[in-house]
């Protein structure tokens, strides 16, 4: 397995992999000289359906005999390739945690933020769920 992704051009009767660029948006990588002479030397345009996007733990599968390009992906960029490549349930799944996450990122300063605004620590535990003593240790 590589670290890196990889833009890979398939044959009409490769299995399909990975995903089209479409579906991942815009990845900074396009951009780059060398990701725009690659697909100029291919003959492809990025929309082509040939034209697809896989995450580095894909890369085994890729044909041997398919035209490939290493490609530098940012975190987000990545993230949002596994999940346009995962099985849909996965995908609900994953939204579910990252929504999680963007609420749980805030979580000391929101605590902290009700109890200095006057909110009962009881009050605050009772609305999120949280356990009392958790609410109180954010006071300290």
């Amino acid at each position: 397995m590589t670290d890196d992704a990889y833009l890979v051009l398939l044959t009409e009767s490769a299995a399909p992999l990975g995903t089209p660029l479409a579906a991942v948006g815009d990845v900074a990588c396009m951009d780059t000289p060398a990701v725009r002479g690659w697909l100029d030397a291919q003959g492809v345009t990025a929309s082509s359906p040939w034209l697809r996007l896989v995450p580095p733990e894909e890369t085994s599968a890729v044909p041997e005999d398919a035209e490939r390009l290493p490609v530098p992906l940012s975190e987000e960029e990545l993230s949002r390739l596994r999940h346009t490549v995962a099985p849909e349930s996965v995908a609900r799944l994953e939204e579910e945690l990252l929504a999680y996450r963007s609420c749980a990122e805030g979580r000391e300063a929101l605590l902290t933020r009700a109890l200095a605004a006057g909110v009962p620590a009881h009050r605050i535990a009772e609305l999120t769920g949280e356990e009392l003593s958790s609410v109180k240790a954010a006071a300290r």
